[in-house]
């Protein structure tokens, strides 16, 4: 079994309130879910109306499969167009 986390810092410039982030925070996670079943969360900058912290962790059999989708949940980030992405770090757990 393999694990990857992965930590995404982002800020969300045309927020003007916590409503309006957690609104692009929802629909990103969501969207991640939909489209590989990952475990997503907020994990940093809940009081934050402008910066978000999304972690998210993915399971696999195989190191190509954990890695393949860690790349395209990174891509769906940088492809959102409300987030400025400051860093997304991964970390493999010790399983």
């Amino acid at each position: 079994m393999h694990v990857l986390i992965l930590h995404i810092d982002a800020r969300v410039p045309a927020s003007q309130s916590l409503k309006n982030k957690r609104a692009v925070l929802q629909s990103l996670v969501r969207r991640i879910d939909q489209l590989h079943s990952v475990g997503a969360a907020e994990v940093g900058g809940q009081d934050s109306w402008q910066r978000l912290q999304l972690g998210a962790s993915i399971v696999g059999d195989n190191v190509s499969q954990v890695e393949a989708i860690a790349d395209s949940i990174e891509r769906m980030v940088w492809a959102e167009p409300q987030l400025e992405v400051l860093e997304i770090e991964q970390t493999w757990a010790d399983c």
